[in-house]
This record gives C-alpha cells, structure tokens and sequence, in this order.
C-alpha cells in the first residue's frame, strides 16, 4: 500500500479536538505485557504527532514496546500543565515517550508507524487539533536516531508522497515532562468518551489493519 493512500485513511477525522479534556481522571502508567525479557536493554524514542491520546493507543500496542508515557518536550518552561501547554506559549509539544526493546522492534520500524501515522505537512496542526503543541516532531536521544529520522524525512520527501513538504521538526531532546496522571492511558481509561470514540477508535482500527504482525497478542 502507498503512502500516500495509508496517510489518507489515516487522517483524523473531524470530530472536535483534544482540546477541553477533563482534569478528574486518574490513571496509572501500564506495565509491560511479558514479552520483553531484557530489561537491560531498553531504549527511549520520543514523538510528537498531534494529541498524544492517539500516539499512545497506537505505539502501546506494538511488540517489543514495554511502555508509553505521555509528555512535553521542546519547550522553555519547567514542569509545565496541561493548561499552559495548551495557550501554545510555552514551546512544548505533546509528545510520547517510548519505552522498547531494539531487538524486538528497531527504531526504523518505530519510524516508519510514526511517518504513517499522521500527517507530516500540516504546519502545527493536526486535524482539528490547532496550535504549535501539536506540531509534528521527533526529539532524538541520540546521533544515530538523528541521522536515521533525517534520512528517513529526506527520503519521503523526495519520493513525493506527499503533495507538501514535510515540515516534522527533528531536534534533540533537551527537556522532557510527563503529563498529568489522567493522561496516561486515556483511551484504554476512556474509551466511551467523544474524541476517544469517535477519532482515536477509527485510526486505531485502521492502524491495526495495516501493522497487524507489529501487534502485541
């Protein structure tokens, strides 16, 4: 299947936004499901693709992922809320945190679901999710992951999967927060809630479809 075709099923449908999401719900970060034996050899790659609802119920179902958090980054303030990220003001970007084992899923493969993912072309802004927090960002943690996402942008750029260029920022992680507790894990908390039913379940269904021998059993 194309990529462009992928992007297409897979853009977010026009239901709302994340914006106005609730502050009384807790949550508690997920454990991993056994299948990583080497805790040892853990690695972190960290995303930023729109609402980091829809990037943690996607990358927390692939194998080899022990665990997703949902955070900041890429922003002056420290320990930012929820509610000053979202004035747009603060420089941060929502983003997952992911926590995998290499030799069970590599940082390629990561990339590749993070680039089909979403749309790389929208200039701060997924669907109806507006604002530079909801750039499209990947924060390296290391040389190797910085040459490998900027071969990877270079490469889809030139084969013109797209109608735009991509504008996805690649920057070194410099700061990191993780979100309120009633962020973790919200769709697997709150599956029954708008934004959850009616945009995260559809693209997580089509992702499903598409990555399905990725898939934690």
């Amino acid at each position: 299947m194309k990529i462009l075709i992928f992007i297409t099923a897979m853009s977010v449908m026009t239901f709302g936004g994340c914006e106005n999401k609730p502050n009384n719900i807790k949550s508690e970060n997920k454990n991993d499901t056994g299948v990583i034996q080497n805790m040892d050899n853990l690695q972190t790659a960290t995303f930023g693709s729109g609402c980091f609802w829809c990037t943690e119920a996607i990358f927390e179902n692939l194998k080899g992922v022990h665990s997703v958090i949902s955070g900041y980054a890429g922003g002056h303030v420290l320990n930012p809320t929820y509610e000053e990220v979202c004035t747009g003001t603060t420089g941060h970007a929502e983003v997952t945190q992911i926590i995998y084992d290499p030799s069970i899923i590599s940082y390629d493969e990561l990339l590749e679901i993070f680039w089909k993912t979403h749309d790389p072309t929208t200039l701060n802004r997924q669907g109806n999710d507006v604002g530079p927090q909801y750039r499209s960002a990947i924060f390296y943690h290391s040389e190797e992951q910085k040459l490998l996402a900027e071969k990877y942008k270079s490469e889809l750029d030139k084969s013109g999967a797209w109608d735009k260029p991509i504008v996805t920022e690649i920057s070194q992680l410099t700061n990191y927060f993780p979100a309120e507790n009633y962020h973790q894990d919200y769709y697997t908390n709150n599956p029954n809630q708008g934004y959850c039913a009616f945009v995260i379940a559809p693209k997580l269904e089509k992702f499903k479809k598409v990555f399905k021998e990725k898939l934690k059993k």
